[in-house]
């Protein structure tokens, strides 16, 4: 059996066993880039479901990611034309968050007016941060992953979907996901809430990321939805 999984920092496992983000953020490890620390994807709620199902991983989290990358990959990993039977899960990101093609690199931008992008677009993304519409890119965002899920359906693959920090709630758009989507239109039902209520704390108060224990935590309720909604695939 085989689990894909995508999402930002929270897939990623992010600072959850050290304090890194990105795999190249340790000098051990630079060679891998982008892709989530190997000591921190041990302890990713993917890889704790895996291993309790037995499961081989795929993860194509990155952290900072924007669902505009998420769509990207998950849907290049669909053009090789997968074994059906694998079980899909995804995380989304905040819905301001884009994926700019700069310079032939590609670069994951938010609102938040911190990214790095090359000087000649500095203006660009100045102009970016001043004027998103966090109503329109939530509407696009959601559309977008309905999308995604149609696919998915279309191809029969079994798939979760969640939302990390960002909600629908308040939506009158609102869609008939069957058990391939929880808790969408629900500001308390995101990864973060979820955990918070639980009464899991972020790894330090400055950071938006979960320690080891709550992945661990996750991927229980996870298997659980899994079990009860008779999502594990055969």
């Amino acid at each position: 059996m085989l689990i894909y999984v995508n999402g930002d920092s929270h897939t990623a496992a992010a600072e959850a066993v050290t304090p890194h983000a990105f795999a190249e953020d340790d000098p051990f490890y630079t060679g891998l880039g982008r892709k989530p620390h190997p000591d921190n994807l041990r302890a990713s709620y993917g890889c704790v479901l895996a291993n309790e199902l037995y499961a081989i991983l795929d993860c194509d989290a990155e952290s900072a990611s924007s669902n505009t990358r998420i769509l990207r990959t998950t849907n290049q990993w669909l053009d090789r034309d997968p074994d059906p039977r694998a079980l899909v899960i995804i995380q989304w990101s905040t819905w301001e968050r884009q994926e700019w093609l700069l310079d032939g690199k590609l670069y994951q931008v938010t609102a938040s007016g911190t990214d790095h992008v090359p000087t000649a677009h500095a203006q660009r993304y100045k102009e970016f941060v001043a004027t998103v519409d966090w109503r329109q890119c939530r509407d696009q965002a959601h559309e977008q992953i309905w999308q995604l899920h149609e696919r998915l359906q279309d191809l029969g693959m079994t798939h979760v979907f969640f939302n990390g920090n960002n909600h629908f709630e308040g939506m009158l758009d609102q869609r008939d996901w069957g058990t391939s989507y929880i808790n969408p239109y629900d500001s308390q039902g995101t990864f973060s809430a979820i955990l918070t209520n639980h009464q899991f704390q972020t790894v330090s108060p400055h950071s938006w990321h979960f320690g080891a224990k709550a992945h661990e935590f996750w991927a229980g309720y996870l298997l659980r939805y899994l079990r009860i909604h008779h999502m594990i695939p055969g």
